[in-house]
């Protein structure tokens, strides 16, 4: 494993390059899984069952790969920018412990940072894919991402763009801190056990440590992620249900209580196990690769 303390920009360009593969897997796994939740969130559907064989019957097996170019290299950017980011904040904390490791608060802090700094991307990149994954097949009003994107720039501005940023920041934020604090916390369990380095730890095992980060990602973050899939799924101007992230919040609870926050989760918790392996999996492979 490369030095932790090691700033030079070819790190800085290996941590980047890691991030993209990452994500390049983590869409390409996730994807359909990603299109069922969104749906089962924005109450298309009232189960994971009713809305796979309802949507392979009306759209076909290609539906559930709706909306993937954008995010395919939207989230590849996206990865980048958390694994970039995380490791920068790794660095700075690094640089100010007396102590060659973080902590695990610090830990957390670094992948708050790595989220917050994913946000601006992570915002519009979602809206465009959730917008094209909730219209129907009978009344589409986008025929793509760049019609989408210009569509509502010309309706609605930048602002339009970025509807749901607020939400999103928060959720990146508490979402990624928990990631990259999990993992990091599996990955130390398995040191200290086996009296190990990093880098002699198995594959198989990094991804076990990376699909167990995948789900308290998920069961720490959800409720936030109900939130922002109903802003931004949301229609724009006079017939827009929801005034902003509080008031889907409120609407939310008073038509179906806290259970309305949980919406979606046995898919996302499905997706989540193979995408959050495959990515961390993928990026500390490459990472070896690249020293």
């Amino acid at each position: 494993m490369a030095d932790s303390t090691d700033s030079s920009m070819s790190r800085k360009a290996k941590d980047i390059t890691a991030g993209f593969v990452g994500g390049a897997v983590q869409v390409l796994i996730g994807q359909p899984f990603d299109l069922v939740k969104v749906r089962l969130q924005t109450g298309q559907f009232n189960t994971p069952l009713e809305a796979f064989r309802k949507t392979l019957a009306s759209e076909g097996p290609l539906a559930f790969y709706k909306g993937t170019a954008s995010p395919l290299i939207g989230v590849g950017v996206c990865v980048s920018v958390q694994f970039y980011a995380f490791h920068e904040a790794r660095r700075f904390l690094l640089s100010r412990n007396n102590s060659s490791q973080l902590t695990y608060p610090q830990y957390y802090l670094a992948g708050a940072v790595a989220g917050i700094a994913n946000s601006p991307v992570t915002g519009p990149v979602e809206q465009l894919r959730i917008l094209l994954q909730t219209q129907k097949s009978t009344d589409k009003l986008y025929d793509g991402p760049r019609d989408a994107v210009k569509k509502i720039y010309h309706s609605e501005g930048v602002r339009g763009i970025f509807r749901g940023q607020a939400i999103t920041l928060l959720r990146e934020a508490h979402s990624y801190g928990l990631w990259f604090l999990s993992f990091e916390y599996f990955i130390k369990q398995l040191q200290s056990h086996y009296n190990i380095t990093r880098a002699d730890i198995p594959a198989w095992k990094v991804a076990v440590c990376g699909a167990l980060a995948g789900e308290v990602l998920w069961l720490g973050a959800y409720p936030l992620d109900v939130i922002k899939s109903q802003v931004q799924s949301d229609k724009f101007g006079k017939d827009a249900q929801y005034k902003g992230a509080l008031d889907a919040m409120k609407q939310t609870f008073k038509a179906r209580g806290l259970a309305g926050f949980w919406r979606g989760l046995v898919p996302t918790l499905l997706r989540a196990t193979p995408c959050s392996a495959g990515t961390f999996l993928s990026v500390e492979l490459t990472m070896r690769l690249l020293g």
